[in-house]
């Protein structure tokens, strides 16, 4: 497995003066969400119900990851491999017709105190269920990557609305006015299909959308050109900002003004900042150890770097990182979990390089403590088929049913909620929606969802649409 460059999408979007030059594209500051909200009335002000979390990691794996093959044991499956699937005939569905039941290439076996079966694919999170509590009945609207992404990250299967990341930082803000509230980090292969949909603002103000950033491209042109001195740095700064400042009094109430000044404001404070928080020369070699970042694998090095940054950043108060685990560079199945035609060969090198790094930055927030106010999800877009494709060794899509699971502040652990029918195929036991994940990430922050909106083109609009209800029993 070797590493890959981004697409040139994703390497537009890691470009400091192109994303300068977007505006206000993918900065988050205190300073300009007050500026927003004394300009737009309409803006969310305060949290509305009592805060569980202070902050989300949220895990992406992209290309849907299959629940059967990593945490959703059926010994049904097992007893009936090989023979049709019971009550249907002939079952087409994305990519054609499917054969018979098939088990999965990896045991199950009891893990933690609780004794929760999970798949040897992933032996390092398997040692971590008593901290995990896991959804099994979760649905989605497609079985389509592109659109399944975005109704994962925005609610919405169309294109042009606004993320989870970017909802949560308008309603919240920043801790920090020298980082982004919202970043996110690609796959060390590269953006995921769906690309900025995943952490774009849609229609809120440009400076909600999530800042990307990994550790194999940092965002460039920090350093100050060579031959430009501190000071002179400095005094270009401060005039610059006098400039800014007059053209400010002369627009009163100019939020898009105000969002550039603003952008480059953050922007001048993240050369410090995000060299500061990518460096990882004051990491343990413990750390480095217990994360892989010193594989020999680059792809694998690459993820566990990305999982370090995700914790240093919850650790400088990022309200929300979007962390990627897959990419569509490669295409279908090489860098993703899209598993169509050769599941046991790609999950394979897939699950070592998820594994040990995820399961390390859970370890490394719960020992730092971390874990009281960070609430760390992991999650994909849709399932996949307890059959495999017919004339194939792979499984195809599903959303009737799959598995996703939240560790850290504010839900119970170990448990287990929900359930898919005898095979995996459908959610039967309380089956829920990506609605209902959304309602409960935002209470768990202390938000209603029903109450963080934005007015677009007359219509009053909310992550979760006209739906969604909190998945009370899962919150501790």
């Amino acid at each position: 497995m070797t590493s890959r460059p981004l697409t040139n999408i994703g390497r537009h979007l890691l470009d400091r003066r192109a994303f300068l030059g977007d505006g206000a594209t993918g900065l988050a500051s205190i300073a300009l969400a007050s500026l927003l909200r004394d300009a737009d009335p309409s803006a969310f002000t305060a949290p509305s119900v009592a805060p569980r979390a202070k902050r989300v990691i949220l895990l992406f794996a992209s290309g849907a990851m299959s629940h059967l093959d990593t945490f959703d044991h059926k010994p049904e499956l097992i007893k009936r491999h090989g023979q049709p699937m019971p009550g249907v005939d002939k079952l087409v569905t994305f990519q054609g017709e499917n054969g018979a039941l098939t088990k999965s290439p990896w045991a199950f076996r009891p893990r933690g105190a609780c004794g929760k079966q999970t798949s040897e694919l992933l032996p390092h999170l398997g040692e971590l269920v008593d901290r995990m509590c896991f959804i099994h009945s979760m649905t989605s609207r497609t079985a389509t990557h592109g659109p399944g992404e975005n109704f994962m990250s925005t609610g919405f299967t169309l294109d042009g609305f606004p993320s989870m990341g970017s909802w949560i930082s308008y309603a919240l803000g920043s801790e920090n006015a020298d980082l982004p509230a919202f970043v996110a980090i690609p796959d060390p292969r590269g953006v995921p299909q769906a690309s900025a949909n995943n952490w774009g603002c849609g229609f809120l103000p440009a400076v909600y959308q999530g800042t990307p950033f990994n550790m194999n491209e940092p965002l460039r042109n920090l350093a100050v050109p060579e031959g430009v001195t501190p000071g002179t740095d400095q005094a270009v700064r401060d005039y610059l900002k006098l400039l800014n400042d007059r053209h400010l009094e002369k627009n009163p109430g100019d939020s898009d003004l105000a969002g550039r000044i603003a952008a480059h404001e953050l922007a001048a404070r993240m050369q410090l900042s995000v060299p500061e928080a990518c460096d990882l020369s004051d990491e343990s070699d413990a750390t480095l150890e217990m994360y892989g970042a010193n594989s020999s694998d680059k792809v694998r090095a690459g993820f566990a770097r990305n999982c370090i940054l995700a914790r240093r950043l919850v650790e400088r108060d990022v309200r929300f990182v979007q962390l990627f685990n897959g990419a569509y560079a490669m295409g279908e199945g090489v860098g993703n979990w899209d598993g169509h035609k050769h599941l046991k060969a790609q999950y394979t090198k897939h699950g070592p390089v998820l594994d040990q790094a995820a399961a390390a930055l859970l370890r490394d927030l719960e020992r730092r403590g971390l874990l009281e106010d960070t609430l760390f999800v992991f999650t994909t877009e849709f399932g996949r088929m307890p059959t495999f494709q017919k004339g194939a060794s792979g499984r195809d899509h599903n959303g009737e049913g799959f598995t996703v699971w939240m560790a850290g502040a504010g839900v119970k652990a170990p448990f287990s909620f929900g359930g898919t029918d005898a095979f995996g195929y459908r959610a039967v036991d309380h089956p829920v929606t990506v609605y209902d994940l959304h309602a409960t990430i935002l209470h768990i922050l202390g938000l209603n969802h029903e109450e963080v909106t934005w007015t677009h083109n007359g219509s009053e609009r909310r992550l979760t649409d006209v739906h969604g209800h909190v998945i009370t029993d899962v919150l501790a």
